[in-house]
């Protein structure tokens, strides 16, 4: 019985719809920009260096969520989530132009998404 419940909860968060990645699109890019105008050591300049980053951030979460099966959510998984979400953070300046990320950037911005994460409705990273 608990295996069905567990399939039944994969399968949905795999086999969303395409409006669903469009909004996460947009609330994680919500998301960046509170968390860049908060945090010292986090900077991304633009709307098209938010979306981009918030695109990158999606697909690296959405990676590893589907190869190690870590919900990379700062308190979603304790330690581990919070760890999985600064190196998603961190790793993502080097692929946005117009991003630049400290380790103690990283870090703060993951705390910083995970209070808005439990503030707001949704899911952020």
């Amino acid at each position: 019985m608990a295996h069905n419940k567990d399939f039944e909860k994969s399968k949905n968060t795999h086999d969303k719809g395409g409006l669903h990645w469009i909004w996460r699109l947009v609330y994680v890019a919500i998301i960046l920009s509170i968390t860049s105008y908060v945090t010292p050591g986090f900077t991304i300049n633009g709307l098209w260096g938010f979306l981009l980053a918030a695109a990158i951030i999606i697909v690296l979460d959405y990676l590893v969520e589907l190869i190690m099966g870590v919900d990379a959510s700062p308190f979603g998984r304790g330690i581990s989530g919070f760890l999985v979400t600064v190196v998603i953070i961190y790793a993502t300046q080097f692929l946005v132009p117009y991003m630049r990320v400290s380790i103690i950037g990283a870090i703060l911005a993951a705390l910083v998404v995970g209070i808005l994460d439990a503030i707001i409705p949704g899911r952020a990273v």
